[in-house]
């Protein structure tokens, strides 16, 4: 079983996944909340540990689940990364879509986004660090956080094609530019060790407030 997204009801306090996942499979049968707690370890190492280092042993430990019960869940770590970050992939759709939806004008439904691809950016450090990083051991998960961008993408632009002047595959060029912009801007900012960048990014409703009005000054031309 792969989980794409939490359950409705997922706390809102949070926008981790491997909580999402703890959190979706809480009434599920104990083979589905083992499998939850296997990925949800692996979000966690993550954040600390590249791909490549990452251990069944700790896995498991981290998990709270013995070295074995891995291997009945998933034949290597690189399959049991490969459906995790694809399922993040999924969560971290759903949440931009929420956060949009919840805008009551366009330039709201914007913000809400872009605050929400930051908050999950920051809370899911190791996940994001794995997609944008576009790690080739992980076809499927590169392949899904394409097809991501490019429906957000396509989202955008359909907002946009209502109310400019400018041709669609313009706005196209933009999205995209601007969407690599703001990408960039937050792997210099997590990953990177620009000092002043760290400093002037404290601020993290200012942050989404310059993201947002990049976005807005970058569509409407």
């Amino acid at each position: 079983m792969t989980l794409t997204a939490p359950a409705p009801d997922r706390p809102p306090e949070s926008a981790r996944f491997g909580d999402a996942l703890i959190h979706g499979t809480r009434t599920a049968p104990k083979a589905e909340r083992t499998r939850a707690r296997l990925q949800s370890a692996i979000c966690v190492l993550l954040d600390e540990t590249a791909p490549a280092d990452l251990k069944v042993a700790d896995i498991a430990r981290a998990a709270g689940s013995a070295h074995g019960t891995f291997y009945t869940y998933f034949p290597d770590i690189r399959a049991a990364l490969a459906e995790t970050l694809t399922g993040f992939v999924g969560f971290l759709q759903a949440q931009m879509r929420d956060a949009a939806r919840a805008g009551e004008t366009q330039e709201d439904r914007a913000r809400q986004a872009t605050a929400a691809y930051v908050r999950l950016f920051e809370e899911n450090r190791g996940l994001m660090r794995c997609l944008v990083t576009r790690m080739e051991p992980f076809p499927e998960a590169s392949a899904a956080f394409e097809r991501l961008n490019r429906e957000w993408t396509e989202t955008v632009v359909a907002a946009w094609v209502r109310r400019s002047d400018a041709p669609r595959d313009e706005l196209l060029r933009r999205a995209h530019a601007l969407g690599g912009m703001v990408d960039q801007y937050l792997i210099m900012l997590h990953f990177g060790s620009d000092s002043d960048l760290a400093r002037i990014s404290r601020d993290r409703a200012a942050v989404i407030e310059t993201l947002s009005h990049i976005w807005q000054q970058g569509m409407s031309g």
